[in-house]
């Protein structure tokens, strides 16, 4: 495995549009992203189609990677799993509730102490998005849990796109100060 200073530089490289470095990024992280996958998916093909949703994502959005503390196979990982996450919840054709695979992720059924943790957890999630309003919860829960984009959202809801930004930045400043009290 390469070291975080070769996966930034190849991140680097890569928001430049060099081929070669993206070459060199997949044959160094590809088996250890793919077994996450495989984990969330539980199915090989799955998989291999997130793997390359995963990496068409790091293709388009090297550049947004900065080390904040973060490693780079840390980010990798997270944009991997969440992309699992999304087709999972593509596949079942809908909504799901926000702790509904949290078992699935952690590898193990959760103890009976995790279990009311989440439940407790998803329940003030649940009252955070309600105090939201309708319209607004959906723009939230359409962009950062559905993966539409800003402008799918605002042809979905009829609402400008300068709106729909306004909205989803208010909503999740709201959603932090819910969550904090």
């Amino acid at each position: 495995m390469s070291s975080d200073a070769e996966l930034e530089e190849l991140l680097g490289k890569i928001s430049l549009g060099d081929r070669r470095a993206f070459s060199r990024l997949y044959d160094a992280t590809s088996s250890k992203l793919f077994g996450v996958a495989l984990r969330v998916m539980k199915d090989r093909a799955a998989a291999e189609d997130v793997l390359q949703d995963s990496f068409m994502k790091f293709w388009k959005y090297s550049g947004r990677y900065v080390s904040r503390g973060v490693s780079p196979m840390t980010w990798m990982i997270t944009v991997t799993r969440n992309t699992a996450i999304d087709a999972l919840r593509r596949r079942r054709g809908g909504e799901e509730d926000i702790a509904d695979h949290s078992h699935r992720l952690a590898g193990s059924e959760p103890s009976p102490e995790q279990a009311a943790l989440a439940g407790d957890e998803a329940r003030r999630i649940r009252e955070c998005f309600d105090e939201l309003g309708d319209d607004k919860a959906r723009a939230v829960r359409g962009a950062y849990l559905d993966g539409y984009s800003y402008a799918e959202l605002s042809q979905q809801l009829g609402i400008p796109l300068n709106t729909i930004r306004t909205w989803l930045r208010r909503g999740l400043q709201a959603l932090q100060e819910c969550m904090n009290r």
